[in-house]
C-alpha cells in the first residue's frame, strides 16, 4: 500500500511506501539530499572562491561527529517576488550544537550556496532558537558568517529578524562567550551582530565587513574603494579595531577559535577550564635581567617578559596589530588561565593613548566577566599628549579602562617593572583602584612625571637664576631622583606590597594567584553602572 506525498515546488509527486522501514528509508534519503545542499555546482562554485561550505566549517570546528543538527528542514512561507517557487530546506542556515574539546558548544554557520546566505523570517527564527539554547543551557556560541544581509524579498520581516540576532546578542553578554568567524561578506545591519560578540574573526581576502559598501560610498563621497580595502581583515584587524583575530585560510582560523574555546568557561557562572602544567612554578626568570633595560629611555619587547612568566611560553595575543602600544593576552600561569595587559615599549614607548585605553578595557570586562584573573605589568610613561588626542577624548576614553578596573572583581595583580608614570600609573591598576596585590623591580620608577619634566617644573627659578643651568638642572633632577623616585619610595609607603627580584617573577606571580583563586568581592546593588562611552 502507498500513500501519495504532497509534491514540492516543481516536482513530480512521490509514492511512498506506508511501513515504517520505507518511511525510514525517505527519511534517510531527505537527510542526505539536506545534508548535500541544493547542487554539486552552487558547492563548486563557494569552492572556486577559496571558500568551504557552511557544514565543511562546523566539521572543522566540532569535534569529530559531535554535531547535532535543529531544524534541518525548515522552509520559508515567504510569497511573491518568486520565493514561492523556491523552498529549499534549511532555509540557507544551519544551527545546531556539538563539543569543542568535549565541552558543548553551539552553533550556526549561514550557507551562501542559499540565497546567498541572506537572512529572511525562517532563517532568522532558527537562530533566534539557537541562541536561546545556548543561554540557557550556559554553553558557548559561535557564529559562522558568510551571508548577504537582509534577503529584500521579504522585508520588513527580515529586519525585524536582525533585531532579535541583537536583543539576544546582548542578553547573552557577559553571560556566555559569543564569538564570530567572519568567512564572507557581511554588510549592513548584519555587521551589528559581530560588533556585539566577543571576539570576532577573519579571513583575509575573503571576508569584509562594513555598513555601507564601495558603490554607497563612492556615490555620497565620491571615494573609490575596493570591499577589501573598505572593510576587510587587515582593515579591521589593523585600522578599526573591529576584528580580534585575523588568518590566511579558513582551516587555520577555525583551529585558533578552537584554541581560544579552551581558555574561556562554558558560562559565567564556571571557571576557565584549568589543566595540570608540566612548567614548574618555581622555574626562575634570569633572563629577564638582560631582556628589561634598566635605562627607561630603552625600547625591548614585553612579549619576551610574558613569555619568560607564562607557562611554556605560550599564549595568544587579543587585537595583536590594531593598539600595538598595549598587549592583551590570555595565557596559563600554573595551568590557570590569566589575562595578562602589559604596556609596549617597542611601540609608542608603551604610552596610552584612545586606542590603547579602549582595546584593554574591553579585554580587562571581557575577562572579568568570565572569572580570568588579571596580571597588568607597567612601563607606562603616561598618556600620549597631542590635540588630535585632546579633541579625540582620550579623557572619556582613558576613563573606559579606569571604570573597566575599578568594576572588575577578579583577582587583580600589577607589577611595576620600569616608569609608571602620571595618571597611567594610577589607570593601570594601581593598588589606589583596587588591585588587589602590587609588586615592583628594583629597576622601577614610580612618579607624578619623569625626573626631568618634575626638575623643570619644581626648580625652574633656581635653574634660570643659576650661573650653569644645565649643571643646575642636572644636579636638581638627580636630587628629584634620589629623594621621590627611588626603587623603595612607594614600597616604603604601602602602596607597593613587595620589592621583588625579576628572576622570581614567575614564581611570585603564581603564588598570588593560587592564594587569590577564591577571592569572592561583590559590587554595589544597581540595575548597571554608567561607563564613560
Amino acid at each position: 500500500m502507498t500513500v501519495v506525498h504532497e509534491a514540492p515546488v516543481g516536482g513530480e509527486v512521490p509514492e511512498v511506501p506506508v511501513d515504517a522501514k520505507g518511511r525510514v528509508a525517505e527519511l534517510h534519503e531527505l537527510r542526505e539530499k539536506v545534508r548535500r545542499g541544493p547542487s554539486e555546482k552552487a558547492t563548486e562554485a563557494q569552492h572556486a572562491k577559496g571558500k568551504l561550505t557552511a557544514r565543511e566549517r562546523i566539521e572543522l570546528l566540532l569535534d569529530e561527529g559531535s554535531f547535532r543538527e535543529v531544524e534541518p528542514l525548515r522552509r520559508h512561507r515567504a510569497q511573491g517576488f518568486g520565493l514561492e517557487a523556491k523552498k529549499p530546506h534549511t532555509d540557507g542556515v544551519i544551527v545546531g550544537w556539538g563539543t569543542v574539546h568535549g565541552r558543548t558548544v553551539f552553533t550556526y554557520a549561514h550557507d551562501f550556496r542559499i540565497f546567498g546566505g541572506a537572512l529572511g523570517e525562517a532563517h532568522a527564527q532558527k537562530i533566534h532558537k539557537i541562541m536561546d539554547m545556548a543561554i540557557a543551557a550556559g554553553a558557548p556560541l559561535v557564529s559562522l558568517n558568510d551571508g548577504a544581509g537582509a534577503r529584500i524579498q521579504e522585508g520588513v520581516t527580515a529586519l525585524a529578524g536582525y533585531g532579535g540576532i541583537f536583543q539576544r546578542n546582548t542578553k547573552a553578554s557577559g553571560v556566555i562567550p559569543q564569538i564570530s568567524v567572519m568567512l564572507g561578506p557581511c554588510a549592513g545591519g548584519a555587521a551589528y551582530s559581530p560588533a556585539l560578540t566577543d571576539f570576532v574573526f577573519m579571513v583575509r581576502e575573503t571576508s569584509q565587513m562594513f555598513i555601507t559598501g564601495p558603490d554607497v560610498v563612492q556615490a555620497v563621497t565620491g571615494e573609490k574603494i575596493s570591499q577589501n580595502g573598505l572593510g576587510g581583515a587587515d582593515v579591521h584587524a589593523g585600522v578599526s579595531g573591529v576584528s580580534h583575530f585575523v588568518y590566511d585560510d579558513e582551516q587555520s582560523c577555525i583551529e585558533e577559535v578552537r584554541y581560544l574555546l579552551s581558555l574561556l568557561p562554558q558560562n559565567n557562572r564556571e571557571m576557565p577550564p584549568s589543566v595540570v602544567s608540566e612548567d614548574p612554578v618555581e622555574r626562575r626568570n634570569d633572563s629577564l635581567l638582560d631582556l628589561v633595560p634598566a635605562d627607561g629611555n630603552r625600547p625591548y619587547d614585553m612579549r619576551k617578559v610574558i613569555e619568560e612568566i607564562v607557562d611554556h611560553g605560550e599564549y595568544l595575543e587579543v587585537h595583536e596589530r590594531w593598539a600595538t602600544n598595549v598587549l592583551c593576552v590570555l595565557a596559563r600561569v600554573d595551568g590557570h588561565v590569566t589575562g595578562i595587559i602589559a604596556n609596549q615599549p617597542q611601540s609608542l614607548a608603551g604610552v596610552l593613548d584612545i586606542n590603547a585605553s579602549e582595546k584593554a578595557a574591553r579585554f580587562v570586562q571581557m575577562c572579568d566577566a568570565f572569572n580570568i584573573p588579571l596580571v597588568t605589568l607597567l612601563d607606562v610613561p603616561g598618556f600620549l599628549p597631542g590635540v588630535d588626542q585632546e579633541h579625540g577624548g582620550i579623557i572619556r576614553h582613558g576613563a573606559k579602562l579606569l571604570y573597566a578596573y575599578c568594576n572588575a572583581t577578579v583577582p587583580r595583580i600589577s607589577l611595576i617593572l620600569r616608569k609608571a608614570y602620571g595618571g597611567a600609573y594610577i589607570v593601570m591598576d594601581s593598588r589606589s583602584i583596587g588591585a588587589d596585590l602590587s609588586y615592583a623591580w628594583p629597576t622601577n620608577e614610580i612618579a607624578v612625571m619623569g625626573a626631568e619634566g618634575a626638575a623643570n617644573v619644581i626648580f625652574r627659578r633656581e635653574i634660570n637664576a643659576a650661573e650653569d643651568p644645565d649643571a643646575m638642572r642636572a644636579q636638581k633632577i638627580k636630587e628629584y631622583k634620589n629623594e621621590l623616585m627611588h626603587p623603595y619610595y612607594a614600597a616604603e609607603r604601602g602602596l607597593v606590597d613587595d620589592v621583588i627580584d625579576p628572576a622570581e617573577t614567575r614564581q611570585v606571580i603564581a603564588s598570588a594567584l593560587a592564594m587569590l583563586r577564591t577571592k569572592h568581592a561583590d559590587l554595589p546593588s544597581r540595575k548597571h553602572g554608567n561607563p564613560p562611552m
